[in-house]
């Protein structure tokens, strides 16, 4: 009886990638899995068909070898290639390693390959605020953060100073054992010794075998002039100290920028707004205005509208990344006298009976243009 094609098994074209015959593998195998399909002999000849395919299409010399001789170059009588299909199904808890980990070994493929080296500790993150003025001229900062450090009574091993670890009798020192189920081996991580292949017999007072112990770091932070809100600084090594003696983690700072009274920072410009009065922005006039490094005089022109943007040149934030300042952006916002006697009363109703007429208002004239011609459009 000839054999199928081997692609024609799996579903997948001749030129397929390797993911592409695993993924079709696997999904053949777990419908026609023995143990979901007991006593169902179709079942059981698919499921056998597919996984002498996958044996084949999975290995890359098997793989050319029936490329170019087809099922006479992996027979193992036909002499092209060594090894047929059929003996060695070493493949299989590659391809089911991901599914059935988490029933085995918590999660992860069953691949562990000897005893885990030292781990590197984690990192850590700490929030620094800043004032605006520190973010732009740069400043030294102290910070303190928790974290775990080697342990200076055993140097990090968690044994007793003169002790040291004897190897795990449960996996040998591997930190890997195997589990089976059926025809289905799986390594997972040694329950005994959680993959260090070495267990503490006598464990140090000062950690208790875990060799860290909590303790709050002291340290000093160079804030470089022009940093912003989501800048981060890297402090190597500073972060948790590594488990089994395994090399620390890093600490990064990152920075946040509180809100200022004053100004308010889009990349290198800085904005603020300017109250002006009603005199200075008809007749003009010269302003006062703050900036980071001290005080200017901003010349405001005759008949300013409020809202109008004045640009002062160089007066805001040099980049941390480089380059030149930004500028100050400021904004006149007209400020309307409050508190006002009789006298000064009378004196706007005077200069309103003389503003009369679209000249000395022309956006309100434009205005109210508009308005009219709106409400005539109901009308026709």
């Amino acid at each position: 009886m000839s054999k199928r094609d081997y692609y024609e098994i799996l579903g997948v074209a001749k030129g397929a990638s390797e993911p592409e015959i695993k993924k079709a593998y696997r999904r053949i195998a777990m419908k026609n899995h023995p143990d979901r399909n007991p006593d169902n002999k179709k079942a059981e000849d698919i499921f056998k068909e597919a996984t002498e395919a996958y044996e084949v299409l999975s290995n890359k010399e098997k793989k050319a070898a029936y490329d170019q001789y087809g099922h006479a170059g992996v027979d193992p009588n036909g002499g092209f290639g060594g090894g047929g299909p059929g003996g060695d199904y070493g493949n299989f808890s590659d391809i089911f390693g991901d599914v059935f980990g988490d029933i085995f070994s918590g999660g992860g493929r069953g691949g562990g390959r000897g005893r885990a080296g030292p781990t590197r500790g984690s990192d850590l993150r700490y929030n620094l605020d800043l004032d605006l003025e520190d973010a732009v001229r740069g400043k030294t900062v102290k910070i303190k953060v928790p974290t775990l450090c080697a342990c200076e009574g055993c140097g990090g091993s968690g044994a007793k100073k003169g002790a040291k670890p004897a190897t795990c009798a449960t996996c040998g020192g591997h930190g890997q054992v195997r589990m089976s189920q059926g025809f289905i081996s799986v390594q997972q991580t040694c329950p005994k010794c959680h993959g260090r292949g070495q267990v503490i017999s006598d464990p140090c007072a000062t950690c208790y075998g875990q060799g860290r112990v909590k303790e709050t770091k002291t340290l000093s932070v160079k804030v470089p002039p022009g940093v912003d809100t989501g800048d981060r600084i890297r402090l190597a090594g500073e972060g948790e100290a590594g488990p089994d003696g395994g090399p620390s983690g890093d600490i990064y700072v990152q920075m946040n920028v509180r809100e200022h009274a004053l100004f308010q920072r889009d990349g290198r410009n800085l904005y603020c707004e300017v109250p002006i009065s009603i005199v200075d922005a008809a007749l003009g006039g010269e302003l006062e205005v703050p900036t980071l490094n001290g005080r200017v005089k901003l010349k405001v022109p005759a008949e300013t509208q409020t809202g109008r943007l004045f640009r002062l040149k160089g007066k805001g934030v040099t980049s941390v990344r480089g380059g030149g300042p930004g500028d100050l952006m400021c904004r006149v916002v007209l400020e309307t006298p409050v508190n006002l006697g009789n006298d000064q009363k009378e004196l706007f109703r005077q200069l309103q009976g003389s503003l009369e007429g679209g000249k000395h208002s022309p956006r309100k004239a434009s205005w109210f243009e508009g308005v009219k011609k709106f409400f005539d459009g109901f009308t026709m």
